[in-house]
């Protein structure tokens, strides 16, 4: 029978409060070293290890626009292990205010139990797990000896982007295409000491010419990157358009490149995708691979190196499951 002391004991775990990773301790344990070969384990892992339901997306006013504003809820789980759900808001308008556009939590619960058991800064967790995907991305797709970088963007998730590419590939010379005037330098002078040259540049169709890799992280609703641009062996990685009505790349981009994506409900999620689909200009049947299948080895990734490549990213759960959990397993016992 249990004693009275052990009951107490199990209260007291029961009450004891959630852990608490801010935004700093998420950023010095996420090193793109070691969490990037985490985040391609996950997704080499079996398709039943994990249930990732679709996000949910919903606009709501906030005062300025009735549908500027968006809340995604997106939750992932093991059945019996580990089960974790984000809630963040991603407010466009933040930005002329100097205030984040996504703002958010994570929380991770024990799926044996039900019971919560760490909170985190969602938007910390986003920033290092897409951009660590980018980089599992452009490590399958890329050209080996791609030593140039483009970053079309100056967010806070740019700087993450930067940093993931430079893990995976030796870059030589990094160029940071900024929409606002000054935002480029401050984004230059927000990164870590780096191998490569970095510089400003205001004519981007010379830049995306003269570039191994694109990568865009923009919240744009019409198509900063076109298809006559393009050269043979690049790789596009493109990041933000993150609704259905915002575009980063036109149409002939995408027909002019092997098209692959993170998962299959990514059609449905970015203008990248669900435009030219609704157009007619390309189908579902178009994407060469999904980031599972090139992970698990079931099909091919780049052919040649004069083919040019396109990754659409829009965001996973398991992404963010993988991120808490690397946090939590590396620091909770010391927290």
């Amino acid at each position: 029978m249990e004693s009275r002391a052990e009951r107490q004991v199990q209260i007291f775990n029961y009450f004891i409060p959630m852990q608490q990773f801010d935004r700093e301790t998420i950023l010095n344990a996420l090193a793109y070293n070691e969490f990037i070969p985490a985040i391609r384990k996950a997704y080499s892992g079996k398709e039943d290890d994990y249930n990732v339901p679709a996000r949910s997306f919903l606009k709501f006013g906030n005062g300025v626009s009735s549908t500027d504003s968006t809340l995604l809820i997106m939750p992932a789980w093991r059945d019996g292990h580990w089960l974790g759900i984000k809630q963040v808001t991603l407010s466009p308008h933040n930005g002329e205010a100097g205030r984040p556009t996504l703002q958010g939590v994570y929380t991770l619960f024990n799926a044996e139990t039900g019971t919560p058991v760490a909170l985190f800064n969602a938007a910390a967790i986003t920033a290092r797990r897409t951009a660590a995907k980018s980089a599992v991305a452009a490590d399958l797709l890329s050209r080996k000896d791609s030593e140039s970088l483009l970053m079309v963007g100056t967010g806070s998730l740019s700087g993450e982007l930067i940093q993931a590419h430079s893990a995976v590939r030796p870059l030589r010379k990094i160029r940071i295409w900024e929409h606002t005037p000054g935002n480029g330098d401050k984004l230059i002078d927000r990164l870590p000491k780096l191998e490569a040259d970095v510089e400003v540049i205001s004519d981007l169709e010379s830049a995306v010419k003269s570039s191994d890799i694109v990568s865009v992280a923009t919240m744009s609703t019409e198509p900063l990157i076109f298809g006559e641009w393009l050269q043979e062996g690049q790789h596009l990685d493109m990041v933000g358009a993150y609704r259905t009505d915002m575009r980063e790349g036109d149409d002939e981009a995408l027909t002019r490149s092997s098209l692959f994506i993170d998962h299959h409900d990514a059609w449905h999620e970015t203008g990248d995708l669900a435009i030219p689909v609704q157009k007619g200009v390309i189908t579902e049947n178009d994407a060469s691979a999904t980031l599972f299948e090139l992970c698990r080895g079931a099909k091919e990734g780049r052919k040649s190196d004069r083919e040019i490549t396109y990754f659409k990213s829009t965001g996973h759960a398991l992404e963010d499951l993988t991120a808490a959990l690397f946090v939590y397993n590396k620091l909770h016992s010391t927290t």
